[in-house]
């Protein structure tokens, strides 16, 4: 079973929920923990310069510690046997109301170029999709940039479906 953040979950250290073994040599997953919130920040940053925004690692060093110390997300690394972090996940819960259950939404997902084509995009998916199973989610939700084909080509071998039904649109506030 994953481990569910507590009240005192920046006491907790990080446990080890899944262990491949990739082309790279080994690689766990494991739930990130404030400990790891500056190597996160790291790959957060450039996950965010992947989608045309400015390195701004301050702002995004803030924005993780709030997601992790306020229990807003859960975010899912992947670390190489020599304790390099290549990769991370984050999601967060939602509600679907016609099913009147929770739903996971898989906001974000990166790996690092160095790290790719080993199949550790797919170990995080992987472990996010039990996660979603032990949280009886209705569904794990993700959108991604229409251009990004090789990572829409991963969903789809991976069993998700595009929406056909629905439009989605944004209001900039």
């Amino acid at each position: 079973m994953i481990p569910r953040t507590d009240d005192y979950g920046l006491e907790r250290k990080a446990k080890l929920l899944v262990l491949y073994d990739q082309k790279g040599g080994k690689l766990k997953i494991i739930q990130a923990t404030i400990e790891h919130l500056d190597e996160v920040t790291a790959l957060f940053d450039k996950y965010r310069q992947f989608y045309d925004q400015i390195p701004d690692y301050d702002r995004c060093r803030e924005f993780i510690h709030q997601r992790i110390t306020n229990d807003e997300s859960v975010i899912f690394i992947a670390q190489k046997s020599t304790g390099e972090i290549v990769g991370f996940t984050q999601l967060y819960k939602s509600f679907c109301s016609i099913e009147l259950k929770e739903l996971i939404y898989l906001y974000d997902l990166f790996v690092d170029p160095s790290a790719r084509r080993i199949g550790v995009a797919k170990a995080l998916m992987e472990t996010a999709k039990t996660y979603a199973k032990e949280c009886n989610a209705a569904r794990l939700t993700l959108d991604t940039a229409i251009t990004n084909t090789s990572a829409q080509s991963l969903y789809e071998t991976m069993g998700y479906e595009k929406d056909e039904e629905f439009y989605t649109y944004h209001l900039t506030l």
